[in-house]
């Protein structure tokens, strides 16, 4: 991986990327309320469930093969798993997350002239409601700047975990040393997901998560809350 790639991938699955990614818990602030997660241990069980059956199902694949597609324009592709991705959010919060995101990562690489105009094209092509996936938008920066597949998916899948661990930081809470034991312990979930990611068929693929579902309708009603899910 050459060093202007890698440059690439820190800035762009770094947390301080203006896309708003730090004001969103995933669900993880409704089962700190409902008391499932409370302390490290409990933490690092709901984080790794999460990305093994919910993050390494469906989010993930859906970008890795968004960033084939991206990279071998094809526009039909990018749009029918832009749409999946959308229709996969069966709550407000879900969708709103990954709409809100999406929306200013594909402004964002617009303003900072990444990619050129043919992948502009495929990216606009599901701006017509102004609704672009967060996946999507990452692929697409991907493509546009080269950077390897395989190390970008895993960028993406550690900057998910990190921002996990950063709420539970915030709000079980848990102390800094705590929170970076806990990032660390992660490690090979991450990379499993990872490869779990690039080796599902198509109809391997799921999103089927009903306990989660619950938990971010109950989010949306939640009296008092840090986080927009």
């Amino acid at each position: 991986m050459a060093a202007t790639q890698l440059l690439h991938l820190l800035q762009f699955a770094s947390p301080q990327l203006p896309i708003g990614a730090y004001s969103y818990s995933q669900g993880l602030e409704a089962a700190l309320q409902q008391g499932l997660v409370h302390d490290a241990p409990s933490a690092h069980a709901w984080i790794a469930r999460q990305l093994h059956e919910v993050v390494a199902r469906w989010d993930a694949p859906l970008c890795w093969r968004l960033m084939q597609a991206y990279t071998q324009r094809d526009a039909p592709a990018v749009a029918e798993l832009s749409e999946r991705a959308i229709a996969s959010r069966d709550t407000a919060e879900f969708r709103a997350e990954t709409v809100q995101m999406g929306y200013s990562l594909a402004r964002l690489i617009e303003e900072l002239g990444i990619a050129d105009e043919g992948a502009l094209a495929m990216l606009r092509q599901d701006d017509t409601a102004g609704e672009v996936p967060l996946v999507s938008a990452y692929a697409c920066a991907v493509a546009a700047l080269g950077i390897p597949h395989e190390e970008a998916l895993l960028a993406l899948l550690f900057a998910w975990a990190e921002n996990q661990v950063l709420v539970c930081v915030k709000s079980v809470p848990l102390g800094q040393v705590a929170g970076q034991k806990l990032l660390l312990a992660l490690r090979p979930d991450i990379e499993a997901a990872a490869l779990c990611a690039q080796s599902l068929a198509e109809h391997e693929l799921s999103n089927w998560t009903p306990g989660l579902s619950q938990l971010s309708m109950r989010h949306e009603v939640q009296y008092s809350r840090v986080y927009r899910s």
